[in-house]
């Protein structure tokens, strides 16, 4: 029978830029993974801080280059999508980057002061308040700009929330309006929920802030759940965007800049073929043809990265318990954690990431699904991205090491998804989270971030403890 590294160098093109072999044991960004098992044990979270720099830098890169070449007169400001994960050493690692921050709650807020009060961000950062705004949310907001935070805006999600701003903002306030886009065709509703419908954004602007000296609408935003593919939706989309802009900035000349949202996909394959330098020029080339056409400047062009930041840096480690054999095809390997409850997009959205063996790449392959500890029926794992199927190295009697396997690209929103820190299906705990960075001379250095969740916590949380 092949052995399992035959399998993976037959299906792909590996060693890759993040996934060498050594001595049959994987290495991750040039971390080898058994020696991160034999120090910290599983279940294990981890995320590589070096990547998320990595990951903005790309992007920054490759519009500059992109405008340069097609002489794009805006400019470009890189936001990280804090919804895609909250922790500080996400955001402290991102802001060493020279970006600026979107919001979506209330609570992002005070986040911003706590950067501010550490000196990670100053008054001048840009904050793009997005989504439906609760009575906290807007004092936060106004709050802030009272406070010198000139370039927190507020981008308007319905018609009355301006409302607040005229209200209670002191000085002058720079506005964003969201526009609704149209849903796929495939989706179950036409128009988002999210934003101001195409057509009332004039009247809004005409009724409530061409003439008051408080606001200057400097921005126009939309986002597409399908996130930027090269698809006849997607350039729909954002020609209409597009031709909006043109429309408003002839009615409204401090109008200067369009946020296309976020949408940069990650890599959940090894086999992974997004070619980004296409992406950006043809989008650029779009917004530069219609703008032209219009007779309207280039606009600056904000995005909001949260999946495409973080997502990349982070990992799932399990061992397998045992493996059970339920009929004459049916085998199972059960692992030490849970998917619905540390990974619940592979359960809601039928996700899939990057599945790979840590060691035994020596060994034979088998077919098999993979089996969480909850009772759920649903906790299980069956399908690659490339497969309708999973193969992992057969497990040996005879052998003395556990299996081991990573589950990659998992950086992004889990944590939030699942709930961390608190009571999950079937009481499964969080898993060791450890933090993964590199000195100045190259040297990998790691920490425990938070240690697997215990008893004494659960009870605390469910009333049985004080």
């Amino acid at each position: 029978m092949d052995k399992y590294t035959d399998l993976i160098h037959q299906t792909f093109d590996f060693p890759t830029e993040e996934f060498t072999v050594t001595n049959n044991e994987l290495s991750f960004n040039g971390i080898p993974m058994m020696e991160l098992v034999k120090q910290y044990g599983t279940p294990l979270r981890l995320t590589y801080l070096p990547k998320i720099s990595s990951q903005i830098q790309k992007a920054k890169i490759l519009f500059k280059e992109s405008m340069e070449k097609l002489n794009y007169q805006g400019t470009y400001t890189y936001c990280y999508c804090t919804k895609s994960s909250h922790f500080s050493f996400v955001l402290e690692e991102a802001l060493k980057n020279d970006i600026h921050i979107e919001t979506s709650s209330s609570f992002d807020m005070p986040i911003i002061r706590a950067l501010y009060e550490k000196g990670k961000v100053n008054k001048d950062v840009f904050v793009v308040c997005n989504g439906f705004k609760r009575e906290l949310y807007r004092n936060h907001i106004t709050s802030m700009i009272n406070d010198g935070f000139k370039n927190v805006t507020p981008v308007l999600d319905h018609l009355g929330e301006i409302d607040h701003y005229e209200q209670f903002v002191e000085g002058e306030c720079q506005l964003g309006i969201r526009l609704a886009s149209d849903e796929e065709p495939k989706f179950q509703f036409y128009t988002s929920r999210l934003g101001i419908n195409y057509n009332d954004v004039v009247g809004l602007y005409e009724s409530k802030i061409k003439d008051n000296p408080k606001f200057k609408l400097k921005m126009l935003h939309y986002f597409i759940n399908t996130g930027i593919k090269d698809t006849s939706y997607y350039w729909s989309e954002l020609s209409r965007f597009v031709h909006k802009y043109c429309e408003m900035k002839k009615l409204c000349p401090d109008l200067d800049t369009i946020d296309i949202g976020g949408g940069f996909p990650i890599k959940t394959s090894i086999q992974f073929d997004y070619n980004y330098r296409y992406m950006i020029e043809e989008i650029l080339r779009t917004i530069q043809r219609i703008c032209r056409e219009e007779g309207v400047a280039e606009p600056n062009i904000f995005t909001e990265f949260g999946i495409y930041t973080v997502g990349e840096s982070g990992a799932h480690i399990y061992s397998i318990l045992d493996t059970k054999l339920q009929n004459d095809k049916e085998l199972w390997y059960m692992i030490d954690g849970s998917f619905i409850t540390n990974l619940p997009d592979t359960w809601a959205l039928n996700q899939r990431y990057i599945l790979m063996a840590l060691n035994h790449w020596d060994k034979p392959y088998q077919r098999l699904n993979i089996g969480g500890l909850t009772c759920d029926s649903q906790d299980y794992y069956n399908s690659e991205m490339h497969s309708f199927q999973v193969f992992l190295p057969k497990i040996q009697k005879e052998q003395q090491e556990p299996q081991y396997i990573g589950f990659f690209h998992t950086g992004a929103y889990q944590e939030s998804l699942s709930g961390y820190g608190g009571i999950k299906h079937c009481l499964i705990p969080s898993p060791k989270h450890v933090i993964i960075d590199r000195e100045a001379d190259g040297s990998l250095k790691s920490w425990v971030f938070a240690e697997e969740q215990n008893v004494e916590s659960m009870l605390q949380i469910l009333g049985y403890k004080d």
